[in-house]
């Protein structure tokens, strides 16, 4: 049990790194010149975005069942409802960047002269800002769970 416990926490560990190094890469990129070659990239690494964030949630539910600290310590527990709530915002903020950069990839596919919208991309910013923001709380309600808050 110790090992499983182990091996889950680690992989779990990375993949929420990967997912913030993912936004963190998102966000840099839409601060430049956005070029076909970059909405193409855009559009892959928003991929592995939803890949690594559905692993996250498979490797999460994998802790809580198999987990040392058993299921009733989250169940139970506000602060990881919190932290799951944030994980859920950050899921839903990633929504319109998402459908935006497959469009985007899609039109300036077909059309090499294509601008992305200033609105469209003001909008996108907003976004990912948000996203940022949020996914830093994350970190926060886990450390606090760890140490038996909310439970």
């Amino acid at each position: 049990m110790d090992t499983t416990d182990l091996v889950l926490a680690i992989f779990h560990h990375l993949l929420v790194l990967s997912l913030a190094g993912i936004i963190g890469a998102e966000f840099v990129l839409i601060l430049g010149d956005l070029s076909a070659a970059t909405l193409k990239r855009l559009a892959g690494i928003d991929r592995h975005y939803g890949i690594i964030a559905s692993l996250i949630i498979i490797i999460g539910i994998g802790r809580v069942i198999f987990g040392l600290k058993g299921w009733e310590f989250y169940v139970y527990n506000w602060v990881f409802w919190a932290k799951i709530s944030a994980f859920a915002i950050v899921g839903m903020l990633s929504i319109i960047p998402t459908i935006r950069f497959i469009s985007w990839n899609r039109q300036a596919s077909g059309s090499p002269g294509f601008q992305v919208p200033a609105a469209e991309l003001a909008s996108v910013k907003t976004y990912v800002r948000a996203e940022a923001f949020i996914f830093l709380l994350i970190p926060v309600f886990a450390a606090a769970m760890a140490r038996g808050y909310g439970y």
